[in-house]
């Protein structure tokens, strides 16, 4: 089943559900607040990969300006086509301030794009997460949580706790007041227990 519903209404209902596990979810989703996750799911996958590559690792500033330097090598558009992004030089890739492996990996997913490894946003709303995953993680440089970030804001996908992000776990251990955060391995058991809400349960971990 693909679960894909981040309407405002969905957001009410998983709310309710996440306060009513203990009374540390509560609490905290009192303090924070409605739940106000943008996704941008115009995107075809493509962009949302080069998106998540250009930010991964960095402070937000800092990967803006990065792939606001590539995007002005194409001016009057919103965003290069990926016969476009192959043609840019690796000098030019440094120039904009991309690192090495992180040009080869723009590239390689530019070419997968091409070779219909990285599926339009039409074949992408059909596939289920974890065939997405499987599909998408045997490209260089593009791991579990990139393809988690496609899922959760350019697809929608309603039920995806990226059990690898420091600020979901770091969230979890301040919400509990715990001296270490879980592992990944044991935030995936945890999060268990949020289905089918572990989306927005992820938004309210980040805001911890």
């Amino acid at each position: 089943m693909i679960l894909a519903d981040l309407t405002p209404r969905a957001f009410t209902a998983a709310a309710e559900f996440l306060a009513g596990q203990d009374a540390d979810w509560s609490r905290h989703i009192a303090a924070t607040g409605p739940c106000l996750h943008a996704a941008t799911p115009g995107r075809e996958p493509y962009e949302a990969l080069v998106r998540a590559i250009a930010y991964q690792q960095l402070h937000a500033r800092a990967a803006e300006a990065i792939l606001g330097r590539l995007l002005a090598l194409f001016p009057g558009q919103c965003f290069p086509a990926p016969e476009q992004l192959l043609r840019v030089t690796p000098e030019a890739m440094r120039a904009c301030g991309f690192s090495a492996s992180k040009a080869a990996t723009l590239q390689g997913i530019a070419q997968a794009s091409l070779d219909g490894i990285v599926p339009s946003r039409d074949e992408a709303l059909t596939l289920a997460d974890d065939a997405l995953i499987e599909r998408l993680v045997t490209l260089r440089g593009v791991g579990r949580w990139t393809v988690e970030m496609l899922l959760i804001y350019s697809l929608e996908r309603s039920d995806i706790l990226p059990v690898d992000d420091f600020g979901v776990r770091e969230g979890y251990r301040r919400m509990k007041g715990l001296e270490k955060a879980p592992t990944p391995a044991r935030m995936r058991v945890l999060g268990q227990e949020w289905s089918p809400y572990r989306t927005v349960a992820a938004w309210y971990l980040w805001r911890a």
